[in-house]
């Protein structure tokens, strides 16, 4: 108990209606502390029985981040890591499903000596256990965590109840609530209206828990007025209303956050001692997002191409690069499906060059490798991520090795099969958390664009794949042009593909996306940028030659 009374517990929770930002106010909020000296983690606690979202569908839950020790966890902890540029573990992320099967686990072991198993509270005391267990590590100062779903959600009670507990325990000199919630903004009257809020500060109060701040969200900056009426009747300073009003960037929050005092508002009433901050970087890392000096568009061809949240981190990536590159990134969603019927040179005739993100399943196949096929023989930059490499080879040995044939096992069973399962993945049953997962190192070649890039012979990239490139054909695909430019430290695993005679043409079977930070952008997305606005500019000078 000693190293969790030296550490602060900071409470996210969220009222009214979902996607509201928590994540977001969570890591501006970490940024703002952090800038200022002090060692800050962020957790997420998500009410889903699902034991982690490995086995979800993209379009109810987006991407799956991955972290270095392999955990699949929600997309909020990219932001987490995005902001703070520090890495998250699976401690950082906990589940219902993970709760009720560590409990269920213990009571069939006998650990409750017979006892009544109930929510409160053998569910509520493994709850404490995860909020705290970092804490005992000694490496924080605060810990900021994120309550996923709504209050007043019959799933995420146990949750709240844990919280409120913890906030008893530990006292109000070390812990702090913030709830996120709604300022609408109606039209036909003209106004704000501060009843959702209302309504929801009731709700959580009504299970025990007085807010300390209020982060409301609006479309623009809530007027003073709207502020006290909010702070007199959820019994809550007026200094302690932030208005969160829309920003063109979720980059700018922290900015918005600090001209509003929440930082300051946060290490009074936790007893910190007010250290000076730094936001340099981060003001200069904005201003290259609000004012770029070019542009240039991209295409990415994908199968979730309908819901975005399922691309969150390489989108995210983009912008990061974008700004090193001191420009806009404009992404042109095309569903690969398209491509099997449509003309690529009328899909990807506007477009400065291509990626083909990850993902899983036969849907489209086809039409990325008609992609790739387009962007290798008309020296497109291409850039390959995940299942976008395995199409990348693919394609190469159907349409360069003389291999028409050439497949994925995962699609197709053949002797032709340049993509198999790997071997250690052939006897699994179980689809949950079964994959490879999580961060392995790359040895570089040198004289090659991954070493380029990265200015390193040996790299460690996050994974999540059950298919490789089959050894079996690494001879006529080396012998037709292919480079294997990065392997694994013994060599039997090809990591990143490039075809030198091409201008930019790369494929990873890793996840670069993953480690992209907001002023720190990936190399591989750097660089695929700035070929792509090379090319950009090459076309230009063709079309006025002309």
């Amino acid at each position: 108990m000693s190293a969790r009374n030296k550490v602060k517990f900071i409470f996210v929770t969220g009222g009214v209606v979902s996607s509201l930002g928590k994540g977001i106010t969570a890591s501006s909020l970490g940024l703002l502390l952090k800038q200022r000296g002090f060692k800050v983690t962020i957790q997420k606690f998500d009410p889903y029985i699902n034991v982690d979202p490995g086995t979800m569908s993209p379009f109810q839950h987006g991407e799956v981040y991955v972290t270095d020790d392999g955990a699949e966890t929600d997309l909020d902890l990219g932001y987490y890591e995005r902001f703070l540029d520090v890495s998250m573990t699976k401690a950082n992320n906990t589940t219902t499903g993970q709760v009720y099967h560590e409990v269920i686990t213990k009571e069939r072991r006998g650990d409750y000596l017979g006892a009544t198993v109930q929510v409160i509270p053998h569910i509520t005391d493994e709850i404490k256990h995860r909020m705290t267990k970092l804490s005992e590590l000694g490496e924080y100062d605060i810990i900021i965590t994120e309550i996923g779903g709504t209050v007043g959600d019959i799933e995420s009670l146990p949750f709240i109840e844990a919280m409120r507990q913890l906030m008893l325990q530990f006292g109000k000199k070390n812990t702090l609530s913030i709830h996120v919630t709604l300022v609408p903004y109606i039209p036909a009257a003209g106004e704000m209206k501060t009843k959702p809020t209302q309504h929801s500060v009731k709700n959580l109060l009504g299970l025990g828990i007085q807010p300390d701040v209020l982060i409301c969200r609006s479309e623009t900056k809530l007027r003073k007025e709207i502020r006290d009426k909010i702070a007199l009747f959820c019994n809550v300073d007026s200094k302690s209303v932030i208005s969160a009003y829309d920003c063109k960037s979720i980059y700018e929050v922290p900015l918005v956050f600090y001209k509003e005092k929440f930082d300051q508002i946060v290490m009074k009433r936790l007893h910190l001692l007010d250290r000076k901050i730094k936001l340099d970087e981060w003001e200069s890392f904005i201003q290259k997002i609000k004012n770029p000096s070019k542009s240039v568009d991209i295409a990415l061809c994908g199968k979730y191409v309908e819901h975005m949240d399922a691309y969150k981190s390489i989108m995210e990536s983009f912008i990061h690069a974008g700004a090193e590159n001191n420009a806009k990134v404009k992404i042109k969603s095309i569903s690969a499906e398209k491509f099997e019927t449509e003309d690529p040179g009328k899909l990807l005739k506007d477009v400065n060059g291509l990626l083909i993100p990850g993902g899983f399943g036969e849907r489209g196949i086809e039409g990325k490798i008609r992609a790739v096929q387009y962007a290798r023989e008309n020296d497109l930059p291409f850039f390959g991520i995940c299942l976008g490499m395995q199409c990348a080879v693919i394609e190469f040995a159907r349409n360069v090795c003389g291999i028409p044939r050439a497949n994925s096992s995962e699609f197709k069973k053949n002797k032709y099969s340049i993509i198999d399962l790997m071997p250690e993945q052939k006897n699994i049953k179980n689809m949950g958390a079964s994959m490879r997962l999580g961060a392995y190192p790359c040895n570089l070649q040198k004289d090659s664009v991954a070493m380029a890039a990265y200015k390193t012979e040996f790299i460690s990239e996050r994974h999540r794949h059950r298919y490789e490139l089959n050894n079996k054909f690494r001879s006529v695909l080396s012998e037709n042009g292919m480079v294997f430019s990065g392997l694994s430290p013994d060599r039997e695993l090809v990591e990143i593909i490039e075809l030198p005679s091409h201008r930019w043409f790369l494929g990873c079977q890793f996840h670069p996306e993953l480690k992209s930070r907001a002023t720190k952008a990936h190399p591989l997305f750097r660089e695929f940028v700035k070929a792509s606005l090379e090319y950009a500019e090459e076309k230009k000078y063709i079309f006025k030659k002309e």
